[in-house]
């Protein structure tokens, strides 16, 4: 019995040593991903980063750009606060941009950096012409971004006029003009007052014959205003809608050289609506908006009186 307990065992002892025996385990080596998933990651982050950054900027209508933190990049519609406010008190609805009776009024995207989603006016391709005497777009801002205060057009501040390219100016040339302002591809519309004081047209429809260019000064609302209220015609049978200065006349200017020409002449009547650049016929605008510059006329005491009340 002994014996072949001890034989079992003995024949059962290599099963069990071989069964101990743990299987060894293969070395494996842990790579990272490759490079061109390493990159893919990298722009993915930068992405979703860049997404979550324009989603916060823009709940505050800005993206800050190097070197343009404190420019006014755009003109902005008829009674639009200081830019730090208007960004401020804008809520992006585009109210202002659905009743602009000539399609003015445009909202902003991100290639300026700024006011992202705010209303601007590009002046050169379609000015403000102040077709309403409402100021459609100030009634409709719900936010009085564009104030509320303001009632007329000669109380608005824009900008103001610059010629901005005297040696391209058919005036300072002694040059008319002749045609159509600017061009039969120019969508442009504006009011003309002998024609529908309401209802602006294409400027294709209005060809010009000048022997002397004058078309910023035709065409400038704010200087058909105050001729007509010279002429006792005051638009609307409002006297309040008389400006109390001109905006824009040709002068006869002598050079230094004794050269005499006539010259376009901004006054301190502009609001710089645009309408000039808009018109100006020349390849490029002779005469600009300069929108970080605003007319030096102080604003009417009827202006003064309503935004004491608004304060």
């Amino acid at each position: 019995m002994t014996q072949a307990t001890n034989t079992k065992a003995e024949n059962t002892k290599p099963e069990q040593n071989k069964a101990s025996k743990k299987p060894s385990k293969k070395k494996t080596i842990n790579r990272g991903p490759g490079r061109r998933a390493q990159e893919a990651r990298r722009q993915f982050l930068r992405s979703v980063a860049l997404t979550v950054g324009v989603t916060s900027v823009s709940l505050a209508g800005f993206i800050p750009l190097k070197g343009h933190a404190d420019t006014r990049l755009k003109m902005r519609p008829p009674g639009a606060l200081t830019e730090k406010d208007f960004l401020a008190s804008c809520i992006k609805c585009g109210q202002c941009v659905q009743v602009c009776p000539v399609n003015a009024i445009k909202l902003d995207d991100l290639d300026t950096g700024f006011g992202l989603g705010t209303p601007y006016i590009e002046a050169r391709e379609q000015a403000c012409d102040f077709s309403c005497d409402g100021l459609q777009c100030v009634l409709a801002c719900p936010t009085g971004s564009l104030t509320h205060v303001l009632d007329y057009p000669k109380d608005t501040r824009m900008g103001i006029a610059k010629l901005d390219k005297p040696k391209i100016c058919l005036a300072v040339a002694g040059k008319g003009f002749k045609g159509i302002a600017r061009g039969p591809d120019y969508d442009g519309v504006l009011r003309y007052e002998d024609i529908d004081r309401w209802n602006p047209i294409p400027l294709k429809d209005h060809p010009y014959d000048v022997e002397i260019c004058d078309l910023c000064v035709q065409a400038c609302p704010i200087e058909q205003r105050y001729n007509q209220c010279q002429e006792g015609n005051y638009p609307s049978g409002d006297k309040n809608q008389c400006p109390p200065k001109r905006a824009i006349g040709l002068e006869l200017i002598e050079e230094k050289n004794g050269v005499r020409h006539m010259k376009p002449v901004v006054y301190d009547g502009c609001v710089g609506c645009g309408v000039c650049e808009m018109i100006c016929p020349t390849e490029q605008a002779a005469i600009v908006i300069d929108y970080n510059e605003v007319t030096k006329m102080p604003l009417s005491p009827e202006y003064l009186k309503k935004s004491e009340g608004h304060s």
